[in-house]
C-alpha cells in the first residue's frame, strides 16, 4: 500500500520567470571539422518540444558529421514554455513551479538531461509530521480518503477494506500500458514518421479509443477506486473526469514511480538543452509569416513582441519545426501546409499561488474544529453527481486541487507562512480564499488585502493541455516538405516528457532526411505522409479491427500462440 500513498502524493503535486538564458549566435559558431553547406533550421517555440528538437538536432548532426545552423524563436521572455517558475514575494530564494511540477523515473529524456547537465533534484521533506494527514480526496461533502505521511498496518487494512485489490490491479494495468508506450523510444519504431501508425503498431489504439471509465471497467478495476482515486488523479493532472479523458492518459496519471523535480525549477532542463544546441535564440520574438519557395526552402519573417512590424525582409531556412500548437501560433502560411492540424479544444485552467500565515480551515471541509486539513487536497465528484462527458466537469467541489506546496519566511514581516497552489476552472476570489482560510469575508479584492490574510498572490490563466477525448488518429508530424510539427502528440499524451520525445523524434526524422538526400545527391527528400483517416464511429471501429488483425499477423510471424 506504500504504492498507493506514493501515487496519490505525487499526483497532488501536479504532472502535465526569471531564468538566466545565455544566447548563442549559431551563425557565427560553425563547428570545426564539419562539411560546408550548412543546413538552416528554424525552431518556433522554446518549450519542451522546441528545446528538445534543437538539442537533438545538434546531437544528431554531430553524429552524422553534418553542419546545422539553428535559430530558436520564442515570443515569451523565457525558455521552458509551460514549465515555468515564479518567486513568492519576488524573493529569489523561494521558487514555486507554476506549471509542470514533476516528472518520473521512466521519463528517460528528462532524467538523462538532468544527469548530463548536472542539475540537482529537489528533495524537500513533507510539510507534515508522520501523524498528520498528508493527502485527502474531497468530493464537495466529505473526504472520501485521507492518508498519513507514513502508513501503519491499520491504515493499510482500511485501504484494503475500502478498495480490495483494485490498487494492485491498477498498477499492473499501468505497467502493461506504459510498457507499450515505451516501445516508441526504440527501433524499429523510433523515429516514427506517423504517430497514428506508431500507436497502432505498439498496440495502444484500443487504449486511446476508450474513455478512462471504459478502459478501467474492461480491465476489472473496481468502480469505487476508479471514481474516488483514479478520477482524482485525472482531475488534478488534466482537469478532466473519467467519462471524458481517454484510457491512455488515465494510465499516465497513475505512472508516478520515482517522482522528482529539479531544484530551482524544471525550466532549467530546457534552458540547458537550448544552450547545448548552440542556437541563435530570439526571445520576445513572434514569427509572423512563413512562405514556401519554389526550391523547397522557406522564408520566415519575424518581429519583436514590442514592435509588431516585421523587422527584417525575411530569413531563409531549409527546415522549420513548429513546436507550438498550430491553432495558437497566429502564423500566416503561404501557401497553407499540405496538412493543416485540426483545431481542438484546450482546457482553460486557472492557477492561483498565494502565501498566508493561516492554515486551511477544518470547517471549510466539514471536519472537527481540532482536525488538521490534509497538506494536499485532490477532488472527485460526490456519488449523487454525474457530469458525463461535459468538459465543465468540476462539479460540487468547485476546484480541482489545493496544495500546500511550501513553507517560507515572509521577507517583509519575518514570519513563517504557507504557500498554496490552487487549480480551478474559474478565477479564485477573496470570498473563496476567506472560506478555505476560515476568516470573515472581506469586502475587497485579494490583491488589496493586508499581510494578515494573504501576503502574496500570483495568478495565471492559460490553455494548459487539450481535452483528451478518445481518438485513434493523430496529427501529421510532417505538415509539408521541410515543415515539421511537434504539438500533435499532446492529444496522445500531454507531458513534458512526451513533448521532449516528439522534439527528439522530429530531429531524428530531419537528419535522416538530410542524410538520405545527400546519399542520393538531392537537396530535398520527396515524400508524403500517409493521409490521415477520418470518419465517425463506424470508421473508427473498422480501423481498430484492422489493428487487431495486424497484431494477429505479427504474432503468427513471431510464432506466438493466439
Amino acid at each position: 500500500m506504500s504504492l498507493l500513498r506514493t501515487t496519490l502524493l505525487t499526483l497532488a503535486c501536479g504532472l502535465s520567470f526569471s531564468n538566466a538564458l545565455h544566447n548563442h549566435d549559431g551563425a557565427s559558431q560553425k563547428l570545426e571539422g564539419l562539411r560546408t553547406g550548412s543546413k538552416k533550421v528554424a525552431v518556433i517555440g522554446a518549450g519542451a518540444g522546441g528545446a528538445s528538437a534543437a538539442y537533438h538536432l545538434r546531437q544528431n548532426a554531430l553524429e552524422r558529421n553534418l553542419d546545422v545552423d539553428i535559430t530558436v524563436f520564442e515570443r515569451s521572455p523565457y525558455v521552458g514554455g509551460r514549465s515555468t517558475t515564479v518567486y513568492a514575494w519576488d524573493a529569489p530564494n523561494v521558487p514555486i513551479e507554476l506549471g509542470a511540477s514533476i516528472f518520473v523515473s521512466v521519463n528517460s529524456i528528462l532524467v538523462d538531461a538532468v544527469n548530463n547537465f548536472n542539475l540537482s533534484i529537489d528533495n524537500k521533506d513533507s510539510l507534515r509530521t508522520a501523524d498528520s494527514p498528508e493527502l485527502g480526496i474531497w468530493n464537495g461533502d466529505e473526504f472520501v480518503l485521507q492518508t498519513p505521511a507514513h502508513n501503519g498496518w491499520w491504515d493499510i487494512a482500511k485501504l484494503l477494506w475500502r478498495y480490495g485489490l483494485a490498487p494492485i490491479k491498477t498498477n499492473r494495468l499501468m505497467k502493461s500500458t506504459v510498457g507499450k508506450f515505451l516501445k516508441l523510444y526504440e527501433e524499429p519504431q523510433f523515429p516514427f514518421a506517423s504517430l497514428t501508425d506508431a500507436v497502432y503498431d505498439v498496440g495502444l489504439a484500443p487504449v486511446t479509443a476508450s474513455t478512462g471509465e471504459q478502459y478501467l471497467k474492461e480491465n476489472g478495476i473496481g468502480v469505487k477506486f476508479a471514481d474516488e482515486v483514479i478520477q482524482a488523479s485525472t482531475r488534478v493532472n488534466y482537469a478532466q473526469n473519467l467519462p471524458l479523458i481517454h484510457g491512455l492518459e488515465t494510465m499516465v496519471c497513475m505512472a508516478t514511480d520515482g517522482a522528482m523535480a529539479v531544484e530551482g525549477g524544471n525550466w532549467q532542463i530546457f534552458d540547458n538543452m537550448v544552450q547545448a544546441s548552440k542556437a541563435d535564440v530570439r526571445l520576445n520574438t513572434t514569427v509572423q509569416t512563413i512562405s514556401k519557395q519554389a526550391d523547397g526552402t522557406y522564408i520566415l519573417k519575424s518581429a519583436s513582441v514590442s514592435n509588431e512590424e516585421a523587422s527584417n525582409a525575411g530569413e531563409t531556412f531549409d527546415d522549420i519545426v513548429l513546436a507550438t500548437p498550430y491553432q495558437f501560433s497566429s502564423i500566416k502560411f503561404s501557401p497553407e501546409p499540405e496538412h493543416t492540424p485540426d483545431t481542438i479544444p484546450y482546457v482553460r485552467l486557472h492557477v492561483t499561488l498565494f502565501a498566508s500565515p493561516l492554515t486551511l480551515s477544518p470547517k471549510a471541509f466539514n471536519l472537527a474544529p481540532s482536525a488538521i486539513v490534509p497538506t494536499f487536497i485532490l477532488t472527485t465528484l460526490p456519488p449523487d453527481e454525474s457530469v458525463g462527458t461535459d468538459p465543465n466537469g468540476v462539479g460540487k467541489p468547485g476546484f480541482f486541487s489545493i496544495s500546500n506546496v511550501a513553507e517560507s519566511w515572509n521577507p517583509t514581516t519575518g514570519a513563517p507562512e504557507y504557500i498554496y497552489k490552487i487549480f480551478s476552472p474559474a478565477r479564485i476570489n477573496s470570498t473563496f480564499l476567506s472560506h478555505i482560510l476560515g476568516t470573515a469575508p472581506p469586502d475587497q479584492e485579494v490583491e488589496e488585502l493586508g499581510q494578515g490574510f494573504v501576503s502574496w498572490i500570483y495568478r495565471k490563466e492559460w490553455d494548459s493541455y487539450p481535452y483528451e477525448y478518445p481518438r485513434v488518429t493523430f496529427e501529421e508530424i510532417k505538415l509539408d516538405e521541410g515543415l515539421w510539427y511537434t504539438s500533435g502528440i499532446e492529444s496522445f499524451i500531454s507531458t513534458m516528457e512526451t513533448s521532449a520525445l516528439m522534439g527528439k523524434n522530429v530531429a531524428g526524422l530531419i537528419v535522416d532526411a538530410w542524410a538520405k538526400a545527400e546519399a542520393n545527391g538531392e537537396k530535398k527528400v520527396e515524400g508524403k505522409p500517409m493521409p490521415k483517416p477520418k470518419g465517425g464511429p463506424a470508421k473508427i471501429q473498422a480501423i481498430l479491427e484492422a489493428s487487431k488483425e495486424r497484431e494477429k499477423e505479427k504474432a503468427v510471424e513471431e510464432g506466438q500462440d493466439l
